[in-house]
């Protein structure tokens, strides 16, 4: 079992930056690919940005050149650096783990509100 710990939501205006951390107390990170999801009001959950244990990063079009996903093994913490923040950005923001050739291990968090408004 893996616990994903979110923190770093809250609001901004738009044009600023918030950073997501996403802490795995007592996992090994190394195992896992990891993605960052929102979900907003009355849609559906959306993957944002994804990096596998190799370190290749995705990303849905709507964050490319804002979002960057990254990693730190050693503190078993994944970031989700976010920057420009538009008013459509606004959702609650999932860590999810997936383990490396184990479907049925993954993981989510519990969520952290990111609110984008002037």
């Amino acid at each position: 079992q893996v616990q994903l710990v979110e923190s770093g939501g809250g609001s901004v205006q738009p044009g600023g930056s918030l950073r997501l951390s996403c802490a795995a107390p007592g996992s090994t990170l190394n195992f896992y690919n990891m993605g960052w999801y929102r979900q907003a009001p009355g849609k559906q959950r959306e993957l944002v940005a994804s990096e596998t244990n190799s370190g290749t990063a995705n990303y849905a079009d709507s964050v490319k050149g804002r979002f960057t996903i990254s990693r730190d093994n050693a503190k078993k913490t994944v970031y989700l650096q976010m920057n420009s923040l538009k008013p459509e950005d606004t959702a609650v923001y999932f860590c999810n783990a997936q383990r490396v050739n184990y479907r049925d291990l993954n993981y989510w968090g519990q969520g952290t509100q990111v609110t984008v408004s002037s």
